[in-house]
């Protein structure tokens, strides 16, 4: 029973005629009017009962002998308990004698009570052990002090070969399972069986359905290799209420709770399931329920990693052009001391776009976690990687589309991020703040990401999203402009901002000390060289970055104030742009001058960086030498990575050719101040 059932009334009959048989739930009470079935004359009462029955009597009698009958008012009532579980089927005994004015009998109204303990629970204290009778088990709060129990959503596939997400089974196939599900366990207490008539019945909502299912073993827990016998379903969209056995004496019964659909607009992750006690009443009638315990779950919300966590996989692609960068990708990894897996072309088919097809993230619980992909819209030639070669044990997926399949350059996930945690006027985040790139606010034909992929972002809550002006750009990813790098020092983290400004500034002091002939884009195959004077003398450059600027500018206010930064936060990057057209539209949009610094892999202390092919000082990159003396007072080490070819010409670079599975937070989400 939970708190509120701690008080549970239920209004039973006296009947001096025929005595009652009645299924009495321990830590509820009877409550029985004494006057209803009072023989005609009566003016006094008198109440028997064995030891294990519990009575009072409302209004309470006068001072009288407890051998004294009682007199009798038109409100009497006798409120009955039991303080033990039955051994026998009606072992437990009272007895109401009525008496006239002359205190002779008139009637006796007997019931004969069977005692019975039940309890539906779950890990309502969230401290992955299934508590008995937990007085909250019935609702949900957020908070360290908060309680309720999760459920995960049953994303993974325990299959490898022909697989699909264990939610889309029908059964469940293997014991490992069990352990992505939640433990629901029935406890009771009372005879060895129930009075004839009684049953037990689990049910859910119409609503609940579509988000859960529940199993149980049918008997003992019996598996052979890891394959599960016999687990049948117990309640399912198509099976709202069914009945469960009683197995009499003391025991306890395991049901297993699968998610089946994580929080959306429409759905709030909440769900609740019951479980009843029915009596009969006539054969041929329905029987009713005399109670009902109910238990809650929150549904785990999906949870994105940002650059600060610690890496644990590192996924690019092979293509047929892309060699210097896959080599200088191995050799940063080496370094860093993490896993490469390489996407080959039988599965990429020349889509190199790592980062735009999907983005890591995890869901968690008390008794289990584990990594989430969420596979973008875009449906690129990657499209079969998440689902192909990541859905597995272990490893979930879940994706949005629209449903007329009409998405953009947006929808793709160079354009999501997420912060480290944070804290902003008081108010904590410490998952961090997940970061989208839409349209500027007044645009009449801007780009926004696809509206099921924002509407998911938002209803996971515990990292609530921020959402910033990207349109701007030619492809349209806010992984263009931003990025975060871990630091020792202040928030734990520096936001890097691509800045023209900082590059017109380094250009000029290029100039001023006589390397305006400098040039960049040397030795590039192909490529025009241009110098640092050029750069400087071509006013429509300028002013195209004046653009660049004040559109950074508008999402570096945006990022101080709902990420609680400052300046002593955020890092300017030299980075300039251009302008071209996009595609057929007399639109033109911003694309990278020379590699995008920002667009960058954190690999803890060690950044992947576009090369940028700067202008040559002294036989060094000027652009590079001002970027690792940035990092290199953060503790960071800077490795530039020819992208030139196979990326930046392409309009993208490091970042969005590279992926990172990272290790998940130790700070668990329901521990939230919501």
């Amino acid at each position: 029973m939970n708190s509120e059932e701690a008080t549970y009334l239920r209004t039973c009959r006296l009947d001096v005629e025929s005595p009652q048989n009645l299924l009495h739930v321990l830590g509820t009470s009877l409550e029985a009017n004494l006057d209803r079935c009072a023989p005609p004359g009566s003016k006094f009462f008198s109440v028997k009962c064995t030891p294990d029955v519990q009575y009072s009597i409302s209004p309470p009698p006068l001072e009288t002998s407890h051998l004294s009958p009682v007199p009798l008012r038109g409100n009497s009532k006798l409120l009955i308990s039991m303080s033990r579980a039955s051994q026998y089927e009606n072992d437990n005994k009272l007895s109401v004698r009525y008496y006239g004015e002359k205190k002779e009998v008139l009637g006796t109204a007997r019931m004969y009570l069977t005692g019975f303990e039940i309890s539906l629970d779950v890990d309502a204290d969230r401290d992955g052990v299934v508590e008995k009778n937990n007085p909250n088990k019935g609702s949900w709060k957020w908070g360290p002090d908060g309680h309720g129990a999760i459920l995960l959503v049953n994303c993974d596939s325990e299959r490898i070969y022909a697989k699909t997400p264990d939610n889309e089974q029908n059964s469940i196939s293997r014991v490992s399972d069990l352990k992505d599900m939640s433990v629901m366990v029935l406890r009771t207490r009372g005879p060895a069986k129930l009075p004839q008539g009684y049953k037990l019945a689990m049910h859910i909502s119409q609503g609940d359905a579509e988000s859960i299912r529940v199993f149980r073993p049918r008997s003992a827990e019996v598996t052979f290799l890891n394959v599960v016998c016999d687990y049948p379903l117990v309640l399912s969209s198509d099976v709202l209420t069914q009945e469960v056995p009683y197995l009499g004496g003391i025991s306890e019964m395991n049901f297993y709770v699968e998610g089946l659909r994580f929080l959306d607009k429409d759905f709030d992750g909440l769900i609740s399931i019951n479980l009843s006690v029915l009596e009969p009443i006539t054969a041929g009638l329905p029987e009713t329920p005399i109670f009902t315990d109910k238990v809650m779950f929150r549904v785990a919300p999906w949870i994105m990693t940002p650059n600060t966590l610690e890496p644990v996989e590192v996924f690019v692609c092979s293509t047929s052009d892309n060699y210097q960068f896959l080599k200088g990708m191995r050799s940063l990894v080496a370094k860093s001391g993490y896993k490469l897996k390489i996407c080959h072309e039988y599965m990429n088919r020349g889509d190199r776009w790592m980062q735009d097809e999907l983005e890591f993230g995890y869901i968690d619980s008390p008794h289990h976690r584990f990594p989430v992909v969420l596979d973008s819209p875009r449906d690129g030639k990657l499209q079969d990687f998440p689902y192909k070669e990541l859905l597995g044990p272990d490893f979930g997926y879940v994706t949005r589309e629209p449903e007329n399949k009409n998405v953009s350059s947006l929808d793709s996930f160079g354009n999501l991020e997420v912060s480290p945690p944070v804290t902003v006027n008081g108010r904590n985040y410490p998952l961090g703040r997940i970061l989208i790139g839409v349209a500027f606010p007044t645009a009449t034909r801007g780009r926004n990401m696809t509206k099921v992929v924002q509407e998911f972002l938002w209803a996971q809550k515990v990292q609530e999203p921020v959402a910033l002006f990207s349109d701007w750009l030619y492809v349209g990813h806010i992984d263009e402009f931003m990025t975060f790098v871990p630091a020792p020092d202040r928030k734990g983290f520096r936001l890097l901002l691509a800045s023209p400004d900082a590059a017109y500034k380094l250009f000029r002091s290029l100039q001023s000390d006589g390397h305006g002939k400098a040039k960049l884009f040397e030795g590039l195959k192909d490529e025009k060289t241009v110098t640092v004077d050029e750069i400087l003398n071509n006013d429509g450059l300028r002013a195209q970055n004046n653009y660049v600027q004040s559109c950074i500018d508008w999402n570096r206010d945006v990022l101080k104030r709902e990420l609680g930064l400052e300046d002593d936060d955020i890092i300017d990057l030299p980075i300039l742009f251009k302008f071209i057209q996009a595609g057929n539209e007399p639109v033109f949009r911003a694309v990278a001058y020379y590699p995008d610094m920002v667009n960058m892999i954190v690999l803890g202390k060690n950044l992947g960086i576009p090369k940028p092919f700067g202008p040559l000082v002294n036989g060094c990159c000027a652009l590079e030498a001002k970027m690792s003396s940035l990092m290199e007072g953060l503790g960071l080490c800077c490795y530039f990575i020819d992208d030139f070819a196979s990326y930046h010409k392409l309009h993208g670079e490091v970042h969005c050719g590279s992926n990172v599975l990272r290790k998940m937070y130790d700070f668990k989400w329901w521990n939230l101040d919501m």
